[in-house]
């Protein structure tokens, strides 16, 4: 089972299991990890999952498509290395991702 670290905005890391073929957004919700909102519960609409993935991943974990791309445009504290956590999914090849949570989802 592979497993993602979340960093929040203050420092905490909480490293938990995530389910393949889940996105990080539902492993976030389900490991209750603050900072992600998912407000329209994974449908890539809202832009309150945005996380940073960490510099080490960003090339494994890929660029956004044009849909994600549009809604990181609307989000606060966007970075060359923002993803929006529903449009991760999760396979073997994401197992000790590093993601950043920011300290304000919104947009």
């Amino acid at each position: 089972m592979p497993r993602i670290t979340f960093i929040l905005h203050d420092g905490t890391r909480h490293t938990v299991d995530a389910e393949l073929g889940a996105t990080v957004m539902e492993t976030a919700l389900k490991n209750d990890i603050g900072g992600i909102v998912a407000e329209c519960g994974g449908s890539c609409t809202c832009a309150t999952c945005l996380v940073h993935v960490d510099e080490t991943w960003s090339a494994i974990v890929g660029k956004p498509h044009a849909e994600e791309d549009q809604m990181l445009d609307a989000a606060f504290e966007v970075k060359p290395t923002s993803r929006l956590a529903c449009q991760i999914k999760v396979t073997e090849a994401l197992d000790g991702l590093i993601v950043h949570t920011p300290a304000y989802q919104g947009r």
